[in-house]
């Protein structure tokens, strides 16, 4: 199928609507539509929140019989099931579009194909791919969780230019500036949840919150914590909404947790410690698409050498503090072939920092 430049500015526009949810749309995918007729937008929309209208419904909504005739661009394949809302497939196929253009099919097997199967059968033309890299990577977390059964891992890190996230005695605080620090918020908005360890909570009392942000929707905030090291006073607990992920069960330091507004799970490995690829497909089960990791270097070094990081968040401020803690503590090798090479998805400046977005090479 050739694509035509108006396809491609229709489905960029649709992109862009998309990303208004952003930070809401947890755990269901980012989805814009436009609807066109004659070559104008008759109208648009976005899916804002689970259980809220999709971005079909939404767009047919505001084009009304407009909608009759005209080109459907969604950036995710029209669902066919029944969820929280009715199939939308079904609603384009009643407002008599003629035409559905689809940049990626939906992973959910739920879908997967059925609803532009159904939208075909209806005798509505259907072409699809454009710009499914794009929407991909909108959804990327959804994707993961549909196809791997796990979220996908973002690990955010501030360090300075040679590689120290903190000095030896743990000072961070801070080592990037306000502009850094502020575009990490944004990150952790768009997460549905977001992961540290016990020693962080220990050191820094983080909140590890979304702040800076317009957004009305916090992440879960997970704890990784092997021996019940968390205090109960600890203010990433206050107002809930936070799991504490064991190695072993206590009773009474469960029970302290759970009264400070947490949950407790346990979750434990051959030696003695938290099970974390168990605690992604946990997360997962509970619709959590991007996991953001705050942590300290020993959970950052267990993650990547579990081989459990999808992509690394780097900011680096122009500064060099020669003795601190590494970035991950991995055991030393003797040969450069076995170094782990990373890919370069995005590098800016962030303020005075620099920011580099990297994903580990397969």
């Amino acid at each position: 199928m050739t694509f035509t430049a108006a396809d491609h500015d229709f489905m960029a526009r649709a992109l862009r609507l998309a990303e208004q949810g952003l930070f809401t749309t947890t755990p269901n995918p980012r989805v814009g539509c436009v609807l066109v007729r004659d070559g104008a937008v008759v109208g648009e929309g976005w899916h804002a929140r689970a259980g809220g209208a999709h971005a079909e419904i939404h767009a047919l909504d505001a084009a009304g019989g407009h909608a009759r005739g005209a080109t459907a661009y969604v950036t995710l394949e029209p669902c066919s099931h029944h969820g929280r809302t009715p199939p939308c497939a079904d609603a384009l196929i009643a407002a008599g579009a003629a035409r559905v253009v689809v940049a990626m099919r939906d992973p959910n097997p739920q879908v997967g194909g059925k609803g532009i199967e159904k939208l075909r059968a209806a005798g509505i033309a259907v072409d699809e791919g454009l710009m499914a890299s794009e929407a991909r990577e909108l959804n990327i977390g959804f994707v993961s969780r549909m196809e791997r059964g796990r979220p996908w891992v973002r690990a955010k890190l501030a360090a300075s230019l040679d590689g120290k996230t903190a000095l030896v005695n743990g000072q961070s605080q801070w080592i990037t500036g306000p502009e850094a620090r502020r575009d990490g918020h944004v990150w952790r908005a768009r997460a549905c949840a977001i992961l540290t360890g016990a020693g962080t909570v220990r050191e820094d009392d983080p909140r590890l919150t979304a702040r800076d942000v317009d957004t009305d929707r916090q992440p879960l905030r997970v704890v990784v914590d092997s021996h019940y090291e968390t205090p109960p006073t600890a203010r990433i607990l206050a107002g809930g909404n936070a799991l504490v992920a064991v190695a072993r069960e206590d009773a009474a330091k469960a029970a302290a947790l759970r009264a400070a507004g947490a949950e407790v799970t346990a979750l434990p490995d051959p030696r003695g410690k938290v099970d974390l690829p168990r605690l992604l497909r946990l997360l997962a089960e509970r619709g959590v698409n991007e996991l953001h990791v705050e942590a300290g270097h020993r959970l950052n070094g267990a993650l990547l050498s579990e081989g459990l990081i999808d992509e690394l968040l780097l900011y680096f401020a122009p500064t060099i503090l020669g003795s601190g803690r590494e970035m991950f503590p991995l055991p030393e090798i003797a040969d450069l072939a076995g170094r782990r090479d990373l890919s370069i998805i995005d590098l800016r400046r962030v303020g005075n920092d620099i920011r580099v977005l990297a994903r580990p090479l397969a």
